[in-house]
């Protein structure tokens, strides 16, 4: 292999949970809430696939299907569905909704997997090229600055910035060109298996590591190492 594509969330890097998320947007818009209740909220928009990142929604709002189908092909879109899928919980101010979503795309929000800087300083020391690959509709370099990963990504291949969404293998494609990369001598590393495993459609190879927090997941890139080798 000469090339490795990985996934944003879920692969690289876990949004911090739910109760975090809430005690975070409500700590910075001065609001407070009894613990019980804090805690009831955040298992409602848990519930309710409200936090990118977090569990799909347990049900979508008709009048969100739409938004929903294609959350990840633009910026707009990808907040519509989130923030509509949070309004579906109340919470003690509206400007709440929006503040939580602003929130998930900070830095703050988000923690490497314990592996992922051991994983891909070593690529980089074997001279393989690292793209990302990721459904997404907000921009994740500063996560990846402010955790100091950027220096070991060569290329971001997002769908919002292409309007298009994985498993479409146009994305891959575009990553593999950007790199330079054969992509028979490529391996994509997700955690979805319908999304990431549109790569095969051009001769990747796949890798598939499981969703979970961080802590229960200290070594799931490692065997990547193995595979490029």
């Amino acid at each position: 292999m000469n090339a490795v594509l990985f996934d944003f969330s879920g692969t690289l890097f876990r949004v911090e949970s739910a109760d975090s998320w809430l005690r975070g947007a409500l700590e910075a818009a001065g609001v407070r809430l009894p613990e019980a209740e804090l805690t009831a909220t955040a298992r409602a928009l848990e519930a309710a696939g409200a936090l990118p990142g977090g569990g799909p929604p347990a049900r979508v709002p008709e009048e969100l299907a739409d938004a929903w189908s294609l959350r990840d092909s633009s910026a707009a879109l990808h907040r519509a569905a989130y923030v509509g899928l949070s309004r579906q919980v109340p919470l003690p101010d509206p400007a709440l909704h929006e503040a939580l979503y602003d929130r998930h795309m900070t830095p703050a929000a988000w923690t490497p997997y314990p592996d992922a800087a051991e994983v891909l300083r070593a690529l980089r020391d074997r001279g393989v090229s690292v793209g990302v690959v990721s459904n997404i509709g907000w921009d994740p370099r500063p996560v990846f600055r402010a955790h100091g990963l950027d220096r070991y990504v060569d290329t971001y291949v997002l769908s919002y910035e292409h309007g298009i969404q994985k498993p479409d293998a146009r994305l891959f494609a575009t990553a593999c060109k950007a790199l330079g990369a054969d992509p028979r001598r490529t391996l994509m590393v997700g955690d979805d298996r319908g999304a990431d495993g549109g790569a095969t459609a051009l001769g990747c190879a796949v890798h598939f590591v499981d969703h979970l927090p961080v802590s229960d997941r200290p070594d799931g890139l490692r065997p990547v190492l193995d595979l490029v080798s």
